[in-house]
C-alpha cells in the first residue's frame, strides 16, 4: 500500500527501510509475511519525523497558485456524519478542488490521527482532553426517533416518565450508554433493546422497529421526510451535539486543510 501511494514497488520501499535502519543503527519495523508493525524505536522515530514531513509538504503547497490544490486530503468521521457529508464532498467540494484526492475513513472508532496519518478528524459530541487542535465548527440539533410500526406496537410517549418505561437503542461511548440529557438531567435509558458504538447502527435499528434513538436530526432527514421513522416527544429540549475538527497543524494549516475548513463551516450553516 506504501508503495502504490508513492508511485513505486513494493521492492524499492522494503529496500529503502532497510537503508534506513542500517543509517540509524536501530530496527524501525517487525515485519513477515503475514503482519508489519513499528518497534518502539521506530515509533519514536515517526513521532519526532512526521512533523517534519508535514512542514514540508505545507512549503510545498505554499508556492501552488491559488485555488489550485492537488496531492491526498485524509479525512475521518463518524459513519453517521459522513452519510451526509460524504455527499456534499463528492459534489460541491470535488467539483471546487478536482485535482484533489480524498481519502475519507467513517468509523466511530478513536483514531489515532498522527500514527494513522490523517489531515483531519471530524467529531460529535464532547472530545476528551488531547493535544490535537480542536476547531469548532458549532452545534447540530438531537431529536428522538422511532418507527412508526414500533410506536404503534408500543405507543407514543408523552412524557418523560413514560419515556423511560420504552425500548431504547442506546450508544455507547467508552463502553457506556450515553444518556438523554433534558434541563440539564440525565435521563436513564432503559430497557436497552440495542447497544451500538455506532450512530449508523443506531439509524438502521430504529428504522428496523427495535426501539427509540437519539441521533443527529440531520442523520435521518431522508427517513423523516419519507415517514421511515417518526420524532419522539418533538418538543423536549435536547442540547445540540458540538461538532469540531481535530487536526495537528499547530500553526499554519496547508491549503487543503483551510478548503476543507471553508467548506465545513459553509455544510453546518446548512444542517443547523
Amino acid at each position: 500500500a506504501g508503495a502504490r501511494a508513492l508511485g513505486t514497488t513494493a521492492s524499492a520501499v522494503s529496500k529503502g527501510m532497510a537503508r534506513l535502519e542500517r543509517r540509524l543503527g536501530a530496527r524501525l519495523f517487525v515485519r513477515s509475511t503475514r503482519a508489519f508493525a513499528l518497534t518502539p524505536e521506530g515509533r519514536a522515530y515517526f513521532e519526532r519525523v512526521a512533523p517534519l514531513v508535514r512542514a514540508v509538504e505545507e512549503a510545498s503547497e505554499a508556492l501552488r497558485p491559488a485555488g489550485a490544490l492537488t496531492g491526498r486530503l485524509r479525512l475521518g468521521m463518524p459513519a453517521a456524519f459522513g452519510r451526509f457529508l460524504v455527499d456534499a464532498l463528492t459534489t460541491r467540494f470535488h467539483r471546487e478542488h478536482p485535482a484533489l484526492q480524498l481519502d475519507v475513513s467513517l468509523s466511530d472508532r478513536q483514531v489515532d490521527l498522527i500514527r494513522e496519518g490523517y489531515d483531519a478528524l471530524v467529531r460529535v459530541g464532547r472530545v476528551a482532553d488531547t493535544e490535537l487542535i480542536a476547531r469548532p465548527l458549532g452545534h447540530l440539533p438531537m431529536v428522538l426517533v422511532a418507527s412508526p410500526g414500533y410506536l404503534a406496537a408500543r405507543g407514543a410517549p408523552h412524557s418523560v416518565p413514560a419515556l423511560r418505561e420504552h425500548a431504547h437503542i442506546r450508544y455507547l461511548l467508552d463502553g457506556r450508554p450515553f444518556p438523554i440529557t433534558i434541563d440539564g438531567l440525565e435521563i436513564p435509558l432503559s430497557p436497552a433493546a440495542f447497544d451500538t458504538d455506532s450512530g449508523e447502527a443506531m439509524r438502521i435499528a430504529a428504522c428496523n422497529g427495535l426501539g427509540i434513538a437519539q441521533l443527529l436530526r440531520a442523520s435521518v432527514a431522508e427517513e423523516l421526510a419519507s415517514g421511515t421513522l417518526t420524532v419522539v416527544l418533538p418538543d423536549l429540549p435536547l442540547p445540540p451535539a458540538p461538532v469540531q475538527v481535530l487536526h495537528a497543524f499547530a500553526r499554519a494549516a496547508p491549503a487543503r486543510l483551510d478548503a476543507l475548513f471553508r467548506f465545513l463551516d459553509a455544510e453546518m450553516a446548512r444542517w443547523r
